[in-house]
């Protein structure tokens, strides 16, 4: 048996969609699980995420197992499932034949991954990049979007030739080089998905 993951990001454009994929790809192929990869989807907004998600649940044909990955958007409370996190802000109910493993949360958005792997980050800028402008929270999942996503732009306002952070110029080739064992060692929730990819593919 293997997966299907559904994930939040690329857009509406063709091309930015295949950049998300590949970007996820081979994230989660350093993750552990090269020559076990799940099928990825992205899907493009998180609703379109869920939607995708609760067709696979309900096609019949469908022999994979179907994985939602969305952005949780702010703080997730301790010992709070995603499900649960997930209807407070979304109002998703749990979808029949959805089991607790199946859903997934980036905390509290993709671009906090980045901030586990400093070093990937400034290599990808190169000269010029600032660190020193980046959130300083080690607890990478504590750290609201709204700061990881100004410390990014910060970090690179005064960069060329790649210019200020933008997710659709950027992220999915960041992500692509971000080691997954510090994000993984940094993040409950990334070590969860691998986790559940892992036992899916087992």
């Amino acid at each position: 048996m293997t997966a299907v993951l559904y994930v939040e990001g690329g857009g509406n454009g063709k091309a930015l969609r295949l950049e998300c994929r590949k970007g996820f790809a081979q994230f989660i192929a350093r993750a552990g699980l090269e020559g076990r990869m799940p099928r990825i989807v992205a899907s493009g907004s998180r609703q379109n995420a869920f939607n995708d998600f609760c067709h696979a649940l309900r096609d019949q044909r469908n022999a994979r197992v179907p994985l939602l990955l969305v952005d949780s958007e702010g703080p997730v409370a301790v010992n709070t499932g995603a499900w649960a996190h997930l209807l407070q802000r979304d109002g998703w109910n749990r979808p029949d034949g959805a089991a607790e493993e199946s859903a997934h949360l980036m905390v509290q958005c993709m671009e906090a991954w980045f901030l586990a792997d400093r070093e990937s980050l400034a290599s990808f800028f190169g000269q010029g990049f600032n660190r020193n402008a980046l959130p300083r929270r080690l607890n990478i999942e504590a750290i609201p979007k709204n700061d990881v996503l100004a410390g990014l732009k910060n970090a690179t306002r005064q960069y060329r030739p790649k210019g200020e952070y933008g997710k659709a110029q950027h992220s999915f080739s960041i992500l692509a080089e971000t080691d997954p064992d510090h994000v993984l060692n940094n993040s409950p929730r990334a070590r969860m998905l691998v986790d559940a990819l892992l036992a899916t593919i087992e």
